[in-house]
């Protein structure tokens, strides 16, 4: 009984180890490609090159690059390797976009209020969980400019108990979601989304330079990331007139 014991327990810790193994592997490749160390397009090592780096066999090498072609952060090309792709994960009606990207050049962002503790807003449409409420909360606004012309005001919160550091943070290009993949190695994962046409109040107004009651159309987003601690909510307000909204989200 001892000695079967004893066996089960070593295949346990075994298959632990092995599970490690391509989980750190996996981890590694990964944070390289979110600090632009592999760009998009570039090839990883070879499966030999990453076995004689990690000494590791070819199977845990294949299992995490297996892992990370799920996550979408590569794609395999049969005879020449694992290449760095261009996410763009689909999340509803909307999708992972840069701002300059989804409209084009001559782009700004200027903040309203930068990142800030706060009470969760009642502007807020889709429903905030439980655990956040219990949370205080970080929010930060932005106002998005197509040359001088406002385009979009842009409202956002998250629980400041899941990344209580992001109040100090500088934002990598500008760009919301590039600083939670480069800096924190956090990834949006999916979201739930409204969209309604309102008219525009006196606040809304004044930021987009519009008239009072000009029709706006409103885009309530709940993110969903790669953190199970971090949900981001969004308030959207476009002024489409001019700059139609595609089917891209940017933040």
């Amino acid at each position: 009984m001892y000695v079967q014991v004893k066996f089960r327990i070593f295949v346990y810790v075994f298959s632990v180890m092995k599970e490690l193994k391509y989980r750190h592997i996996q981890n590694y490749l990964k944070s390289k490609i979110q600090q632009g160390v592999f760009k998009v397009g570039d090839y990883l090592p070879s499966e030999n090159e990453l076995c004689m780096q990690f000494s590791i066999t070819r199977t845990t090498v294949r299992k995490a690059l297996d892992e990370l072609l799920k996550e979408g952060f590569i794609e395999k090309q049969h005879g020449k390797g694992s290449r760095v792709r261009e996410r763009r994960q689909s999340l509803g009606l909307l999708s992972v976009k840069g701002f300059s990207e989804a409209v084009g050049g001559n782009v700004k962002t200027v903040f309203i209020q930068k990142p800030v503790l706060a009470k969760w807003d009642t502007d807020i449409v889709l429903p905030v969980s439980y655990d956040d409420k219990n949370s205080p909360c970080c929010y930060f606004e932005r106002l998005r400019f197509v040359g001088d012309r406002p385009v979009m005001r842009e409202k956002n919160w998250m629980a400041y108990i899941a990344l209580p550091s992001f109040l100090n943070t500088e934002f990598v290009d500008g760009s919301f979601f590039k600083t939670l993949s480069q800096k924190y190695f956090i990834e949006i994962i999916g979201s739930t989304q409204e969209l309604r046409a309102e008219s525009a109040d006196r606040n809304n107004a004044r930021l987009l330079k519009i008239e009072e009651d000009a029709p706006l159309l409103h885009i309530s987003i709940k993110f969903f990331t790669s953190s199970a601690k971090l949900i981001i909510y969004s308030e959207l307000y476009c002024h489409t007139s001019s700059y139609p909204v595609s089917n891209s989200y940017f933040l």
